[in-house]
């Protein structure tokens, strides 16, 4: 006995050419199809102490071939959704890095996510450094967005030494943006590359920060009622946000992380409540974590949160 699945090609994870989910690779930036657009960001001069996150975008594409199996989407008994099932994702490749030039790098990191949001695709960004959001939120200028940042460090510095666009900086940088309306920062916690001065300047510019011990007691719904209902969101996820047991693949670790579960739960009420419009995923550096584990959860809640989007518009 046959059925649909023996036709064709089985074509397993590590078979083939690694793309983002292997979904189809599209180089040319002025024909992009589809609903979702993942973008390579693999940049990493903007780090403060390990390097690596310039390898992220490949790692996480290899680690995405996991959950290629196309045939029906993704079904999750627990919802009983059928995720992913008929959205159009394409992998557009990577922006092109020039070594040591920041402002090079970043303004290709801008036209990429220009390109996709000129597309009608939700622009999905894979670092990189958590500097490369800079480039990611100029690209959406003319479109209110309220930023919501999951991240152990709260990225606030203003200027350190000259330095204004390295990976301490980009959450200074987006709410000095016209069209940033605001921020909420999830997992903020320990010792910080952000000083007492920086914390208070994020408050008075609007920037509502809690801890994972602070979220823990509040709990996801009353987490989630503290950020704007009905608006778009852009989702910045900076894997050191979860804890360095199940992440240890970041250049800066912070004990005392989320779970896998807790940001699912918070991306999914995002989902609910407004409009992801814009993601980046950043500090992936693959080199510090040899069982793949980090690059696995990096594609796995990516995927997830992509599957979750595109149902709950429907």
């Amino acid at each position: 006995m046959t059925n649909s699945y023996d036709k064709g090609r089985l074509n397993l994870p590590f078979v083939g050419i690694a793309t983002f989910g292997k979904n189809p690779y599209q180089p040319d930036w002025s024909a992009i199809e589809a609903d979702f657009a993942i973008l390579g960001a693999p940049f990493d001069f903007g780090t403060q102490f390990r390097a690596g996150a310039r390898f992220g975008p490949r790692g996480i594409r290899e680690a995405s071939t996991l959950f290629s199996f196309g045939h029906a989407g993704a079904y999750d008994h627990e919802d009983d959704v059928t995720y992913l099932e008929g959205v159009r994702i394409l992998d557009i490749g990577d922006a092109d890095i020039v070594h040591t030039d920041t402002e090079t790098s970043h303004a290709n990191i801008e036209k990429g996510v220009r390109a996709i949001l000129a597309s009608g695709a939700v622009p999905v960004v894979l670092g990189g450094d958590h500097s490369i959001n800079i480039p990611c939120i100029r690209a959406f200028a003319g479109r209110p967005l309220h930023i919501v940042q999951i991240d152990a460090h709260l990225d606030f510095v203003d200027v350190r030494h000259g330095v204004r666009h390295g990976h301490g900086n980009p959450m200074r940088r987006a709410a000095e943006q016209d069209h940033v309306k605001g921020i909420t920062a999830l997992g903020i916690r320990n010792v910080s590359s952000t000083a007492k001065d920086g914390y208070d300047a994020a408050r008075a510019m609007g920037d509502d920060i809690l801890s994972v011990r602070q979220i823990r007691k509040l709990g996801v719904d009353a987490t989630l009622a503290r950020i704007p209902k009905g608006v778009d969101y852009y989702l910045t996820i900076d894997i050191d946000g979860f804890d360095p047991s199940i992440a240890p693949g970041t250049g800066t670790p912070s004990h005392g992380g989320f779970l896998y579960y807790e940001v699912l739960e918070l991306i999914d009420g995002l989902t609910k409540q407004g409009n992801i419009i814009g993601i980046d995923l950043v500090e992936v550096a693959p080199d510090y974590d040899h069982s793949g584990t980090t690059t696995i959860l990096a594609a796995q809640i990516l995927l997830n949160t992509i599957g979750r989007i595109a149902h709950n518009r429907r």
